[in-house]
């Protein structure tokens, strides 16, 4: 997961749901990646240790590797080392990034999120996150309006060199990120409850990301 360069628009990261197992998901994590190009997919696993956790990260990956797609892990680096994962994604915690940073960079991604104030942004660039997503969280803990996070990204990518990612909450949000600068737009349930199914929501996004460009 690098710095979109060569592209005038946001490339597409998406997270899967909380799961508990994932054989089930499989088949709709696969349509989604055949529908339109993905960089990069955030593995959210909901009480899974141990080599539970280390079947389902490798049942992923036999999805996502074939396709090009990087695979980050939520929270635990450890399972990232493990299994051969791309890297891992954590909420700011600055003693936890400094932790995650020694233990994996720079043969891994870390990326965080969680990042509520410029402050909390400026210190993960500083001490070595990979990418910043913004969007996750506002100022006050709660999910923030489209506005603040077209803000925010628009600030960081202008000034800041680290890439950023944009949460959209929605298939409408995509383009305004893009536009506004960020280098991925990061999809979560907007993909996986959209009533058509993934493989067309994520259509739709990469249309929506190519038409706004940056």
């Amino acid at each position: 997961m690098t710095q979109a360069q060569s592209e005038d628009f946001a490339r597409l990261y998406l997270a899967t749901p909380r799961l508990a197992e994932v054989e089930a998901f499989l088949p709709r994590l696969a349509a989604a990646l055949a529908a339109a190009e993905v960089a990069s997919l955030l593995l959210r696993l909901d009480n899974l240790e141990g080599s539970a956790a280390e079947r389902a990260v490798g049942a992923i990956a036999e999805i996502t590797q074939p396709a090009g797609v990087a695979l980050l892990i939520e929270g635990d680096p450890e399972l990232v080392s493990r299994c051969g994962a791309d890297g891992l994604h954590l909420p700011y915690d600055e003693k936890r990034l400094a932790a995650a940073s020694k233990r994996l960079s720079p043969d891994y991604i870390v990326g965080v999120g969680g990042l509520s104030t410029r402050d909390e942004a400026m210190r993960a660039g500083e001490a070595g996150a990979d990418y910043l997503l913004f969007g996750d969280v506002g100022e006050n803990g709660a999910p923030p309006p489209l506005e603040w996070t077209a803000e925010r990204v628009a600030w960081w990518a202008e000034i800041f060199n680290t890439p950023c990612v944009a949460f959209a909450r929605s298939l409408a949000e995509v383009g305004p990120l893009s536009a506004a600068g960020a280098e991925f737009v990061l999809l979560a349930e907007a993909v996986w409850d959209d009533p058509r199914g993934p493989a067309e929501a994520v259509r739709d996004a990469a249309r929506l990301a190519r038409e706004a460009g940056r």
